[in-house]
């Protein structure tokens, strides 16, 4: 099991970027959160196997059909022994 934190820059906020997200990670067994960010970007903490984790990679690379990403950068993290995926509301 492995925690990576995703930054999606582009226009990714208002094409279902975050609910196409919560699809793709329900599907392979992903567990995190999506958000939007002020500054127009998504954020994304996913912990799933390695497989899962690069298909869920692949997907944010693209994004849903209306998007058009940019730049993503992706890090690893600690842990976080999420129970789900949820999408969550934009941080103030």
């Amino acid at each position: 099991m492995k925690h990576i934190n995703i930054s999606i820059k582009g226009k990714v906020q208002g094409v279902y970027f975050r609910l196409t997200t919560k699809a793709v990670a329900d599907q392979l067994g992903i567990k995190g959160f999506v958000t939007n960010l002020p500054d127009g970007s998504v954020y994304v903490e996913a912990e799933g196997d390695k497989f899962s984790l690069d298909s869920l990679i692949e997907f944010c690379e693209e994004g849903p059909e209306r998007a058009e990403v940019e730049h993503v950068s992706i890090e690893d993290g600690e842990l976080k022994n999420f129970h789900n995926f949820e999408v969550t509301r934009k941080i103030k």
